[in-house]
């Protein structure tokens, strides 16, 4: 086992763009906390193996820390190296700071999304731009020397300007990694509403490539390595946690919605808070799982392992499927294993497609 992950739904409100499970019902943080410690307890068996530990939502700077260092307690990871917590600008304060840094986590990772108040306010966000640097600099002080942020491209109505500003904000700040993500309309969520109602228009696809690369080689000339499709770290501040997702590593996911994998299965937690709760209480954990075949791990491992700069094993099948995709420059070999070029990564979901 590498990771463990914990899910904390809770959010003041929901952004446009998000559809992993969130609840806004806050009266429920202690029940939740309760049920999420009761569930580590029952599935944790070897602490020892543990080797990091990851708070995401939702958002998790909504607990406070006592009920993290619980939550901790519970899980007793004495060998892990990385101990992340996913949290808002607006929830981080000089104190909260200082007692996350005490009482263990070592890294954060900071959903600023972006430098522009106009950006922040139409996808939803509840802190601004000045909140988001302020904070920054705090968490430094506050003795972080790890932290992440993320941003978001490809908003209707971006400039390309905008988009320079923002990565030149998040350079100036001399965080230790970036997570970038396009603008996705997924089903059920309010951004996609609207743009079935005619109220916005995505980004056009050329210029969203366009800002992909721009990224791609602004961070590579400052010193990030672009290790994941949607990631990028200083040398040797890759997210552990992460990374052991596309690596293909055990792990055990607490909480509501939260997903498990043991090498041969998935197993998932129910997304309903109450229910959840209640589950718990009863000794009932898992809301569904899934044994997967020999073809699915296959799938999954072309299908992972392309996403990272790694890529995968050129062996004598794969390669018979890639070859027109070699051939169009697509893909590339290197170190024997194959991996997606700057080009492939725009159609990244295609090519995996091909292969699998």
């Amino acid at each position: 086992m590498s990771g463990i992950y914990i899910h904390i739904p809770f959010c003041k409100s929901r952004c446009l763009y998000c559809d992993f499970y969130s609840t806004t019902q806050l009266n429920q943080r202690e029940d939740y906390v309760t049920a999420v410690i009761t569930e580590a307890r029952q599935r944790i068996t070897q602490p020892t193996d543990i080797q990091t530990v990851y708070f995401g939502g939702g958002t998790p700077s909504m607990l406070d820390c006592e009920q993290i260092q619980r939550i901790l307690t519970a899980i007793h990871p004495t060998n892990a190296t990385e101990i992340t917590i996913e949290a808002n600008p607006g929830d981080l304060t000089t104190d909260k700071l200082s007692q996350l840094h005490n009482i263990g986590i070592n890294r954060l990772s900071i959903g600023v999304q972006s430098f522009l108040d106009k950006e922040l306010q139409f996808i939803g966000r509840r802190h601004t731009a000045q909140q988001a640097k302020d904070v920054i600099h705090l968490a430094q002080n506050a003795g972080f020397d790890n932290i992440s942020i993320d941003l978001m491209y490809a908003l209707p109505d971006q400039t390309m300007a905008n988009w320079l500003y923002n990565i030149d904000e998040a350079l100036k700040l001399n965080v230790q990694h970036i997570s970038c993500y396009n603008l996705t309309y997924e089903t059920g969520t309010r951004l996609t509403s609207m743009v079935n109602e005619g109220k916005i228009i995505p980004a056009n696809e050329d210029l969203e490539n366009e800002m992909y690369d721009i990224l791609c080689t602004k961070l590579k000339e400052n010193g990030f390595i672009h290790y994941e499709v949607s990631n990028f770290a200083l040398p040797g501040r890759e997210s552990k946690h992460n990374s052991s997702y596309w690596n293909n590593t055990p792990y055990i996911g607490l909480g509501a919605g939260a997903h498990s994998y043991d090498g041969t299965k998935r197993r998932w937690n129910i997304s309903n808070l109450f229910e959840y709760i209640n589950n718990i209480a009863n000794g009932k954990i898992f809301g569904d799982e899934e044994m997967l075949t020999e073809e699915q791990k296959a799938m999954e491992h072309i299908m992972l392992g392309l996403r990272t700069k790694e890529g995968i094993e050129a062996t004598t099948t794969i390669l018979q499927k890639a070859r027109p995709l070699l051939e169009s420059g697509l893909l590339e070999i290197s170190n024997g294993n194959i991996h997606a070029t700057q080009k492939g990564l725009h159609i990244l979901n295609m090519i995996i497609e091909e292969l699998v």
